[in-house]
């Protein structure tokens, strides 16, 4: 319960602080969003997207998941709801710019390069997190002999890209990447230093940003 109470008291001081002084936002909110940004970030509880980027409600449309992944695009009739999210936000929203935000110290990442450690099963974990196998496959490639923390960082970097390059394979998002009307990015943060970066293609790593 104090758990509970601490999030109500948190509640209390967002309508003080910040609903009541924008009431008019909020109640052009209440008819309808029109974000031109998509954010696909880490369930990660130290990762929240909007305080990152200092974002207001309506600005940011926000997708999160375990290890910030994207799944390639598959009919399969099967339950996907990363491609749901997708299609409403590039098709419906028509969004402008897809983030993809990774993190230091991602838990589904380090599942990924060294397994799980508490010794029970990852039923679900695992077989999600394997989207990204071919950047830890690269890792072991080219940092066979690196520690882990190295290796884990290396592979949150690579699994970024491997997320960019599956946003392709939907055929809704590439014909727009095309065109020129969406753009995508790949995103960073160092929980450690406090630093974001984003890929460069140019260079083939991440620089910082601001």
């Amino acid at each position: 319960m104090k758990d509970i109470a601490h999030f109500i008291a948190g509640f209390n001081r967002f309508r003080q602080h910040y609903f009541d002084p924008h009431e008019q936002r909020f109640a052009a909110l209440q008819q309808g969003q029109n974000p031109k940004v998509l954010v696909i970030g880490c369930s990660d509880s130290r990762v929240d997207p909007a305080i990152l980027t200092g974002c207001a409600p309506g600005e940011l449309f926000v997708v999160r998941n375990v290890a910030n992944l994207v799944p390639p695009c598959e009919y399969d009739n099967q339950h996907h709801g990363v491609s749901a999210a997708l299609e409403y936000a590039v098709c419906h929203l028509e969004v402008e710019r897809i983030i993809i935000l990774g993190h230091s110290g991602c838990g589904g990442i380090g599942a990924l390069m060294h397994g799980i450690s508490n010794g029970r099963p990852a039923e679900f974990i695992g077989p999600w997190v394997n989207i990204a196998e071919r950047a830890r496959q690269q890792v072991l490639l080219e940092l066979p002999d690196k520690d882990p923390a190295t290796q884990s960082r290396a592979c949150e970097q690579a699994a970024i890209l491997v997320s960019l390059e599956n946003l392709l394979t939907f055929p809704w998002i590439s014909e727009r990447v095309e065109s020129g009307s969406l753009l995508l990015h790949g995103w960073y943060f160092d929980i450690s230093i406090g630093q974001l970066y984003s890929y460069a293609p140019e260079t083939a790593g991440f620089e910082p940003l601001g």
